[in-house]
């Protein structure tokens, strides 16, 4: 046996991520991604660690879902982070230490976080990768991961607007119900996801806040969940970063993002990042249509018998990264 092999032989846990965990998490992150970018071709790309603000919120979004794993001095050697949004279940960030990897380290985080969303009651698994990483590919496809249609992530920018509608600004009696407004309008778009917990933690850690897009009589027509806060840690304010979409009727889209961008413009920002599902290609159409620049794509994966149910109706947008 090799030392690596007897390394992670010696590896236990999972155990629970803590807050004061995020110092070496955000090591750990930096090194496996960049090294991932470096086998990529290329070598001059340095992921930087994320905004601990960040990893706050993704350690409570993710629950108990949120995980680590130990060698044998106590030091991290891997971690995942499944988030199970009621039916809704995906895997992100995970990553392996580099003098870790190759030993099928990798293999046991990955089956730690299917079985936590099976057990949370699932019905979609997935997770998003680099589609040029065959690597990763490879490595996902050998444990039952299938390829879903591409993510696009395009931004757009800040204009100038009137002063939309936000969830944070409403009193916490009238918070409740529209966050239960929220949560109607997404089941009959998407059954079985609920992203109340998101909506409601953004607030709480002061991320970003959640937009609400509402007909002329007060009928909820969309929302959008956003951050505000720079995503890398020590960054100037960039971009507002949509993290959940959706919309009723696929019409109300436009007007939607032409809110998203008025809000992007009153944060501080100078656009707007959406990521967009190939699922919905008709979306990625309309935007572009409006102004939309395509930035980057990630490759959707989910596991056999747990793909993503298509939209009923409208659109639902799901970022599956922090």
């Amino acid at each position: 046996m090799s030392d690596s092999q007897a390394h992670v032989a010696r590896v236990s846990g999972p155990f629970p991520v803590r807050v004061e965990d995020i110092t070496p998490l955000n090591a750990i992150f930096s090194d496996a991604f960049s090294e991932r970018y470096r086998r990529d071709g290329m070598a001059g790309v340095r992921v930087p660690p994320l905004n601990p603000a960040i990893w706050r919120f993704a350690i409570e979004s993710a629950g108990s879902g949120a995980m680590l794993w130990r060698d044998a001095a106590g030091e991290i050697a891997a971690f995942n982070f499944a988030h199970a949004l009621g039916a809704e279940g995906w895997m992100g960030p995970l990553a392996v230490r580099e003098d870790l990897q190759a030993h099928r380290l990798g293999h046991r985080i990955v089956e730690a976080g299917v079985a936590h969303l099976k057990q949370a009651g699932c019905t979609t698994i997935g997770l998003e990768t680099m589609p040029r990483t065959m690597d990763n590919i490879g490595f996902y496809a050998s444990m039952g991961f299938v390829p879903a249609p591409l993510t696009i992530t395009v931004t757009m920018d800040a204009i100038s607007g009137a002063a939309p509608r936000l969830l944070g600004q409403a009193g916490s009696g009238d918070r409740e119900a529209l966050l239960r407004d929220c949560a109607a309008l997404l089941q009959a778009v998407r059954p079985g996801a609920d992203y109340t917990r998101e909506l409601a933690l953004t607030l709480r850690h002061g991320l970003g806040d959640v937009l609400l897009h509402t007909a002329e009589d007060g009928r909820l027509l969309g929302f959008a969940l956003y951050h505000e806060v720079p995503l890398v840690e020590g960054r100037s304010r960039e971009e507002l970063r949509v993290l959940k979409l959706v919309v009723d009727d696929a019409r109300e889209l436009p007007a939607l993002m032409q809110l998203v961008r008025a809000q992007a413009r009153r944060s501080g920002t100078l656009r707007a990042a959406l990521r967009v599902q190939g699922e919905f290609p008709d979306a990625i159409r309309v935007l572009v249509a409006h102004g939309a620049r395509v930035r980057w794509t990630d490759l959707r994966m989910t596991l056999t018998g747990y793909a993503e149910a298509p939209a009923q109706r409208g659109v639902a947008i799901s970022n599956w990264e922090i």
